[in-house]
């Protein structure tokens, strides 16, 4: 039985993110990674049972990932607003560090694999800590009573525009772009206000 590779598999992850955010799912073959990694195909198979064990895993490895990076220095018990901006910042910084990974998550969060990724553990463990700063700031009346779909919009929506914006490099109309920091603070100002009573 051959043995894994570290390098090779950290090639094969890196490539196949490029090919999942360059081509999406319907552009990305195993047969296209292993010629990318310059490697046979069959050798893919040492590290993945098939194509959607590949996809998945990857999209749980950058799931973990961000999700530590969103709860560093952050506790649920926080204020609403010091806690809302502590999550600004470290999303912020994990999507800057790692565009590519970003873009991958997303086309991952699109797609049938999304939920068995969001099941596991960790990830419910962040949802978790997501739902008791929720709870907490509610009981706290400091925020609003509203539908998780509106609360996610109004509180992360505004960053999460801006971070495309930063990471395509231009605005709407194909003005220039890149994200300050007084960009952000003026953004969050604005969702925090509307998300307080």
């Amino acid at each position: 039985m051959r043995t894994r590779d570290t390098d090779k598999e950290k090639l094969v992850t890196q490539k196949a993110i490029e090919q999942i955010v360059q081509d999406g799912f319907q552009g990305f073959s195993m047969n296209k990674l292993a010629k990318a990694c310059n490697i046979s195909v069959a050798t893919l198979y040492i590290y993945y049972k098939d194509k959607d064990d590949l996809i998945e895993k990857i999209g749980f490895e950058i799931g973990s990932r961000f999700f530590s990076s969103t709860v560093k220095d952050f506790s649920p018990d926080m204020p609403f607003e010091e806690g809302l901006w502590k999550q600004w910042q470290n999303r912020a910084a994990f999507a800057m560090a790692n565009p590519l990974e970003v873009a991958c998550l997303e086309v991952i969060k699109h797609s049938p694999h999304r939920d068995r990724i969001m099941a596991s553990d960790k990830l419910s463990d962040f949802k978790e800590i997501m739902k008791r700063f929720i709870t907490n700031a509610l009981n706290n009346n400091e925020l609003v009573p509203m539908s998780f779909e509106v609360f996610w919009s109004v509180a992360y929506g505004p960053l999460y525009t801006l971070l495309n914006f930063h990471r395509e490099g231009k605005s709407m109309g194909g003005k220039p772009f890149s994200l300050t920091a007084a960009m952000m603070e003026e953004a969050f100002k604005a969702s925090v206000k509307a998300l307080k009573p």
